[in-house]
C-alpha cells in the first residue's frame, strides 16, 4: 500500500463511464432488515439478474455454503452466471458503496482537454468505520486491500499527514460523494464536518477539516472543485450522504431531490440544497465561468415502517453500461421520476426496481453497488 501520488496522477472517472465490472456483497447480517430478511436475497437476485446482462459481477459471499446458495438462487432467477464471479470474503454488512474501493484511472497528457481519465487503474483505499455509529466493522474495512491484492493493483492509502503526529488515515463513504469524471465533486457538510457521527474527528475546526479534506479529494481523486451542499434527505442512517439527494448525470448536468410538500421535513433542506447548485460555477476547464444545468427530481412520498421514516430516494440510482437501475416505492411518483431520469440518459435502458423491502436496510441500489471501471 502506497500514500497519496502527486496531485491529479489519478482521477475518479464518472460513473456512467464504461464499466468492467460492479461489485456487491451478498447479503447475510439479517439484523440489516429485522423481522424483513427472507426476500433481501431475491431483490438482490432481480438486480444482479440485470446487471449480468451488460457487465460482470463479482459478489463477496462469507463462505463456500452462501456461494452455493447465491448460485442457486441466481440461476432460478435468471441471471448469467457466465459473468458472475463470488469472491469468498467475510463482511460485516453489504453496503459496497460505502466499504468498497473507490477505483481511479492514471490522466494521460492527452486527457487534458477533456478532463476525463484514460490511464490504468489503481484503487484508493479510505478507513470504513460504519458510518461512525457501528461497532462491526473490521471485515467490511479490509475490502479494498483484498481487491487491491486480487488484481494485483496500485492501492493508495488515503491519509493526512501532519509534522510531530502520526499520519491520519482518512474515512470516506462512497456514498458521501459524488462526481462527474472531470474533476467536480459533490459532497455534504451534514456528513464530512458535523460532529454527529463525526467521521474524521482530530483534523482541527470545521474549516481546517473542510480544507484537510478538498486537498485529499485532489491527491486520491483528482478533484479539483468540491461542491459542499449542506443536509441529506430524512431517514438517513448515515448522517448526509449526498447520493441519496443529489447526482451527477453529465458533466455540467446534476440531478438533485427536491420536495414540493412544505409540510415535510425534506421540503427545506432540499430547497437550500437546490438555491446553492444553482448559484454554483464551473471553476476550471472549457466550461470555466458556466452555471451547472440543474434538473429537479421529486421525492416518493414518506415510507415508513415500524413508525421509523425510511431514506427513500430516486435518487440512488445505480448508472451500469447501457442501463440505469432505479429503486421505486409502489408510489405515484415513480412513473415520473423513472421519466426524469430516462430523459438523463437517453441511450441507456432505465428500470425500476422495487425497493419497499430493500430500503428498510437504510439504503438501496446506490448504496449496495461499487463500480469498476473498464
Amino acid at each position: 500500500m502506497t500514500t497519496a501520488p502527486n496531485p491529479l496522477t489519478y482521477r475518479m472517472p464518472a460513473e456512467w463511464a464504461p464499466h468492467a465490472a460492479t461489485w456487491i456483497a451478498w447479503p447475510h447480517n439479517s439484523e440489516d432488515w429485522p423481522g424483513k430478511f427472507q426476500p433481501i436475497p431475491w431483490v438482490y437476485c432481480e438486480i444482479v439478474r440485470h446487471l449480468s446482462q451488460v457487465e460482470d459481477v463479482h459478489i463477496l459471499v462469507n463462505d463456500l455454503p452462501a456461494e452455493n446458495r447465491a448460485t442457486g438462487m441466481l440461476r432460478r432467477a435468471g441471471a448469467n452466471l457466465a459473468r458472475l464471479h463470488f469472491h469468498q470474503w467475510p463482511s460485516d454488512r453489504v453496503w459496497l458503496r460505502d466499504s468498497g474501493p473507490i477505483f481511479v484511472k492514471a490522466l494521460k497528457p492527452e486527457d487534458a482537454e477533456t478532463g476525463a481519465p484514460t490511464g490504468d487503474l489503481a484503487i484508493t483505499n479510505w478507513k470504513f468505520n460504519a458510518w461512525a455509529k457501528y461497532d462491526n466493522w473490521r471485515r467490511d474495512n479490509l475490502i479494498p486491500h483484498h481487491i487491491a491484492e486480487h488484481y494485483g493493483m496500485t492501492e493508495l492509502c488515503a491519509q493526512v499527514t501532519f509534522p510531530h503526529r502520526d499520519p491520519h488515515r482518512l474515512v470516506l463513504e462512497g456514498g458521501s460523494i459524488d462526481t462527474n469524471g472531470a474533476g467536480i465533486l459533490l459532497t455534504t457538510e451534514e456528513c464530512l464536518l458535523s460532529e454527529v457521527q463525526e467521521r474524521n474527528p482530530g483534523l482541527g475546526t470545521v474549516e481546517e477539516t473542510r480544507n484537510h479534506l478538498e486537498k485529499a479529494f485532489k491527491e486520491y481523486l483528482g478533484i479539483e472543485q468540491t461542491i459542499w451542499l449542506h443536509r441529506g434527505c430524512a431517514g438517513d442512517d448515515t448522517h448526509g450522504h449526498v447520493d441519496d439527494i443529489t447526482r451527477f448525470v453529465g458533466e455540467t448536468t446534476i440531478l438533485t431531490a427536491v420536495e414540493k410538500n412544505h409540510r415535510d421535513e425534506n421540503h427545506l433542506p432540499l430547497a437550500e440544497n437546490l438555491d446553492r447548485l444553482r448559484s454554483a460555477r464551473v471553476h476550471h476547464g472549457p466550461n470555466a465561468g458556466k452555471s451547472f444545468d440543474i434538473v429537479e427530481l421529486p421525492m416518493p412520498n414518506p415510507v415508513v415502517f415500524e413508525g421509523q421514516r425510511l431514506p427513500a430516494s430516486y435518487a440512488n440510482f445505480y448508472i451500469a453500461n447501457d442501463l440505469v437501475l432505479v429503486p421505486t416505492f409502489n408510489d405515484p411518483h415513480d412513473r415520473h421520476a423513472l421519466n426524469i431520469i430516462a430523459n438523463c440518459f437517453p441511450t441507456r435502458e432505465v428500470i425500476g426496481i422495487h425497493a419497499v423491502d430493500l430500503v428498510w436496510g437504510l439504503g438501496t441500489l446506490h448504496c449496495m453497488t461499487q463500480q469498476e471501471p473498464a
